[in-house]
């Protein structure tokens, strides 16, 4: 089917739920297939755009939906009762590949097993922080260096072999609490690259095998299996499933946080971002700026000011925006304050 780019934009802005928000936490993790969130306010965020009614408290207080080490080694938000397929998908292959970089931070195979074994004691019926884990591997002979990159490689390791997962914030910091106490056993799906591909082109809406290889971290020959299991349609360059509606409305004005996963869903970006302003966007680093989404197509950056008394949210367009972009982007300042609890302006 002949698609305008405009068109493209319009039915993954959709399918992102960024035009047709959902009313709860698990709908909007299942609806995107899986959220970054090695950043807890980003993935905050991330919810907040793409839903309405919800508190930033909601977010944290859901035991639907969970976080551990999954797609290219980073931790992403997924419903619980999809942590243990999931993590047998993806946890041998990270455990893999992180293994050069345990073993130069000294975690040794035996080191690391010894580890394990410790943490089934430390952990029953708690949800621990980094700190208190690695005081208790030192009661039992296994000493970190707590400012290291040590004790946040083992802790996903752990994960990335079903042990732990992490567990509900303490203030900022994060917990870890045993997979097994979190969650319980649930059904493989027949074919789990396939159920993949299809919960990311669900939640992409139009996208190539390159593009799920890129988003997932998966082999392209593995991908490319996958989709050729799944009822597509072409749609534009790439492919959509049979039963996507490939007509969709204008997407209105989004604020979108840091490693939004709307941005970080494909392999190519240019149809969402111009290659003149990339660099705005991604300064290097890994680092994903908040962004400003218009009619489906980043727009610009935003950033927080914070006084005593109120919060400027702080746009910084590429280029002039039209009133009805201002008009959208109020009425998403005034959400975002909302969604947090604090007084916003915008200042642009």
């Amino acid at each position: 089917m002949t698609l305008s780019d405009d068109d493209i934009r319009a039915v993954r802005a959709r399918a992102q739920l960024l035009s047709a928000p959902a009313a709860d936490v698990l709908a909007v993790t299942r609806a995107v297939a899986a959220i970054q969130a090695q950043s807890s306010p980003a993935a905050r965020l991330a919810i907040r755009a793409r839903s309405r009614g919800l508190a930033s408290s909601d977010v944290d207080t859901s035991r639907e939906v969970s976080r551990t080490w999954l797609m290219r080694k980073t931790l992403h938000l997924v419903p619980t009762a999809d942590l243990r397929w999931l993590n047998r998908l993806f946890g041998p292959r990270n455990a893999q590949a992180g293994h050069g970089r345990r073993e130069q931070l000294d975690l040794t195979d035996e080191l690391c097993e010894r580890a394990l074994e410790h943490l089934q004691d430390l952990l029953p019926g708690k949800a621990l922080t980094r700190q208190e884990i690695v005081e208790g591997l030192a009661t039992n002979g296994i000493v970190l260096d707590a400012t290291s990159q040590a004790p946040p490689h083992l802790l996903a390791y752990a994960a990335n072999r079903g042990l732990i997962c992490r567990g509900p914030d303490s203030g900022a910091e994060p917990t870890y609490v045993l997979l097994d106490e979190w969650t319980t056993e649930g059904n493989d799906p027949a074919d789990p690259q396939a159920e993949l591909a299809h919960r990311y082109l669900t939640a992409y809406g139009i996208a190539t095998a390159e593009d799920f290889s890129t988003w997932s971290g998966l082999p392209l020959g593995l991908c490319r299996k996958a989709f050729d299991a799944l009822d597509l349609v072409p749609a534009g360059d790439g492919f959509a499933l049979r039963e996507t509606d490939l007509s969709a409305p204008p997407c209105p004005p989004r604020l979108l946080g840091a490693f939004d996963t709307f941005l970080l869903g494909y392999r190519g970006r240019d149809l969402l971002l111009d290659p003149a302003h990339a660099q705005r966007v991604n300064s290097g680093g890994g680092m994903i700026a908040p962004t400003v989404l218009v009619d489906g197509r980043i727009a610009g950056t935003w950033r927080v000011k914070r006084t005593a008394k109120q919060t400027k949210v702080v746009v910084e367009p590429f280029a002039a925006l039209s009133r009805s972009a201002i008009a959208g982007l109020e009425s998403e300042v005034d959400d975002y304050g909302r969604f947090l609890g604090e007084a916003t302006v915008i200042v642009i």
